[in-house]
């Protein structure tokens, strides 16, 4: 049996990047050649694209968990690792894209719309690209950023021009299987529509969609008979149109009392008061149907509605229905303000902004918050006491001790960065300028040869040409003699 399915909760999980690599070049004759460990690659990210082939969110009702590819790790000879590829994922038009709490992070409307929900991590980088003139041979390379894991909850709202509202049996799915190609359920009990169904409808040169939306009942906006389900279905739609049952058998319905508490439904769900409204009265092919529909009829033009009495078993009345509703479909395309192509937004960081926070905890630690800091953080591989040297010397050169000490944080004090903590012991002192350590250094690289370089064995050179002091005075002394 055929499923829909428009409400899901996803679990995305975007590729973590690769670890750089450490590694020392070698080869015969040259023991040490230096640094030359690759940067790992990046994670690959989860980016949801809409697609006009996909109607329902069905196959991500039985696979919720979605991950995407890690990045592969550095190696020697400096060769960076693969990125991890991007995993994209096809929604139906109309998909919104909301947090677990409800806040709204994408609404996705027209074809090839694209969100990144989660991103993956950066690749670490390798020693080679940690190398640098102070730093000649790191031994330490960073770790790759883990990539972005978080719940989303995809919610399907149908992107249509018209809507059918009104009691289950009202004859909606008959209306809609008659103006247009679609093929709903039809049977003669209540609830027989369990999901929307769409249709394209031609009145004349105009073309517009129509969603047979599930019956409703009292109660619908508080949930009662997935009534919330079903009216997330109403919320895109332009024009409504109430579809009455002038043939009903049951106590107490009137066409007045069912548009009644339709109407109080919609208003209590919100947002569609401003919506054109028309009124169909249907099954006028049964006797008993088409007198009461001539009766109400003069009270519901009182209303200053729009009435048409139609029949979907013998067509009557249909083609002057689909006019009307092609005629406010355009009066509200026409009303729509013109679609803008995306703006690209430049936001450039504040002056003074440092790059990060520094909160103090009523249980006397500090927190610090930031992009780079946590970052940071996280690529620091806290088995090696040189990456751990490393990480400090870029929190001082960031400021980060400096303003953990304008916090009135103590040496000792308990500092959290990200998921780390630590015990602070501040390298920056007030009035002492910091000046990095040459972490990375190797001494064999520093290691001088027992030969003298050319400008000593120069100067060694114009030092034996020259004359000493005492025999230049010596000369003298005769030349002066001779004179005389």
């Amino acid at each position: 049996m055929t499923m829909f399915v428009d409400r899901v909760v996803l679990h995305l999980r975007a590729g973590d990047g690769g670890h750089g690599c450490v590694s020392i070049h070698r080869e015969k004759f040259k023991p040490f050649g230096g640094p030359d460990g690759g940067n790992g690659g990046h994670g690959g990210s989860v980016t949801l694209v809409v697609d006009p082939q996909v109607h329902t969110l069905l196959d991500f009702h039985f696979r919720p968990h979605i991950k995407a590819e890690n990045g592969r790790g550095g190696a020697g000879s400096n060769r960076d690792g693969a990125n991890g590829r991007d995993l994209v994922i096809k929604v139906p038009n109309g998909t919104v894209v909301q947090t677990p709490d409800g806040e709204v992070l994408a609404d996705m409307v027209g074809a090839g719309t694209t969100f990144e929900a989660a991103r993956g991590g950066r690749g670490g980088r390798g020693n080679a690209s940690l190398a640098n003139a102070r730093r000649k041979a790191p031994g330490f390379a960073e770790l790759g950023e883990p990539g972005d894991q978080l719940d989303v909850v995809l919610e399907l709202k149908s992107v249509a021009d018209v809507g059918l509202v009104g009691f289950p049996s009202a004859g909606k799915s008959s209306l809609i299987s008659v103006i247009s190609a679609a093929k709903p359920k039809i049977a003669d009990y209540p609830f027989t529509t369990l999901v929307p169904n769409l249709g394209v409808v031609q009145a004349g040169e105009a073309t517009f969609t129509v969603a047979d939306v599930p019956g409703l009942i009292p109660g619908a906006a508080t949930g009662k008979g997935l009534g919330l389900e079903f009216l997330r279905h109403v919320e895109r739609c332009a024009v409504l149109v109430h579809v009455i049952d002038t043939a009903t058998l049951e106590p107490g319905r009137d066409p007045l009392a069912d548009i009644d508490t339709i109407e109080a439904e919609l208003a209590e769900y919100g947002g569609l008061a401003g919506r054109p409204r028309l009124v169909a009265l249907n099954k006028i092919d049964v006797p008993d149907g088409r007198d009461l529909a001539e009766i109400v009829r003069p009270d519901l033009e009182a209303r200053g509605l729009r009435v048409f009495e139609v029949s979907a078993a013998t067509r009557e009345g249909l083609r002057e229905l689909t006019y009307a509703m092609a005629e406010l479909v355009e009066q509200s395309r026409v009303a729509a303000p013109p679609a803008e192509p995306t703006r690209v937004v430049i936001r450039p960081k504040a002056v003074d902004d440092a790059g990060f926070v520094i909160k103090a905890e009523e249980d006397g630690s500090y927190t610090v918050r930031g992009v780079r800091p946590e970052r940071w953080v996280r690529q620091t591989n806290f088995d090696n006491d040189e990456a751990v040297g490393y990480l400090a010397d870029r929190l001082a050169r960031l400021g980060v001790e400096d303003a953990l000490a304008k916090a009135g944080a103590h040496p000792g004090d308990l500092v959290r960065i990200g998921e780390r903590e630590f015990d602070w012991q501040p390298t920056v002192y007030a009035g002492v300028e910091f000046i990095p350590g040459n972490r990375g250094t190797d001494v064999r690289l520093e290691e001088r040869s027992a030969r003298p370089r050319a400008a000593e064995r120069l100067a060694a050179r114009k030092a034996r040409r020259q004359r000493p002091a005492d025999e230049l005075e010596a000369a003298a002394e005769t030349d002066a003699d001779l004179d005389e």
